[in-house]
């Protein structure tokens, strides 16, 4: 990864992250060692599958997409980090080392390049850290098996209702899709073919309207009746 500015002080924002929030003072040199600012450009990679996993990113403004490429050279673009999100940071602890997915800068992005050897030293010298990082592990588990029973249990329209409705906050309202329509079939499990079907179906039936990216919801209880059938309580 490139390396650029040296971080300096401690960035507040950083120490304000659930992760790091109320690191005490003998640690928090741990965190920062060695790290740097990378201003990166509208769609430079951060890191690819494969790469020793020497770092790992805390996104201090633009956004950062994780993704995988599938075998028909399309782009699975599985998580999409925000200002104030942290990524990577369980990949630190992987057995073989090595990053799982590829990093890429979704518009200008500044995120800061957080080392391994620091994390894993913070560890050790405050457990508090170690059960965080656990609960934050957990909790992504229990999200990719749910994700998993979703896939195999739910049809194209009630996942693309579900994510059309997490969008919008189960609301009614102007949506932006931030992927390609391609890149969302991907992301939902479905034929680019297919969700073309759907989008153009509910369109004429009043369901939703707009184009390409961006889309208007307008009958959201036709879109929850489909997700919530599909949907676990907790």
């Amino acid at each position: 990864m490139t390396q650029v500015d040296e971080a300096g002080d401690a960035p507040p924002q950083v120490f304000g992250h659930p992760l790091f929030q109320g690191a005490p003072a003998d640690v928090q040199p741990m965190l920062l060692r060695d790290a740097a600012v990378l201003h990166a450009q509208d769609g430079q990679t951060l890191f690819r599958e494969g790469d020793e996993a020497a770092e790992y990113l805390y996104v201090f403004s633009g956004s950062v997409e994780v993704l995988r490429h599938t075998q028909d050279g399309q782009d699975r673009v599985f998580s999409i980090f925000q200002a104030g999100q942290m990524l990577a940071e369980t990949a630190m602890f992987m057995t073989h080392g090595r990053y799982p997915m590829e990093a890429r800068a979704r518009g200008d992005a500044v995120v800061l390049c957080l080392k391994r050897a620091g994390l894993q030293e913070a560890v050790g010298a405050w457990p508090e850290l170690a059960m965080r990082l656990l609960n934050r592990l957990s909790d992504r588990v229990y999200r990719r098996v749910n994700e998993v029973e979703w896939y195999s249990d739910s049809t194209a329209a009630q996942r693309l209702a579900d994510y059309l409705l997490r969008l919008s906050g189960d609301a009614a309202g102007a949506v932006r899709l931030p992927l390609t329509q391609r890149q969302l079939a991907a992301h939902i499990g479905v034929r680019p073919e297919t969700l073309s079907r759907l989008l153009a179906d509910w369109v004429t039936q009043g369901h939703i309207a707009g184009a390409r990216r961006d889309w208007v919801v307008q009958d959201p209880a036709f879109l929850e009746s489909l997700a919530q059938a599909a949907r676990r309580s907790f």
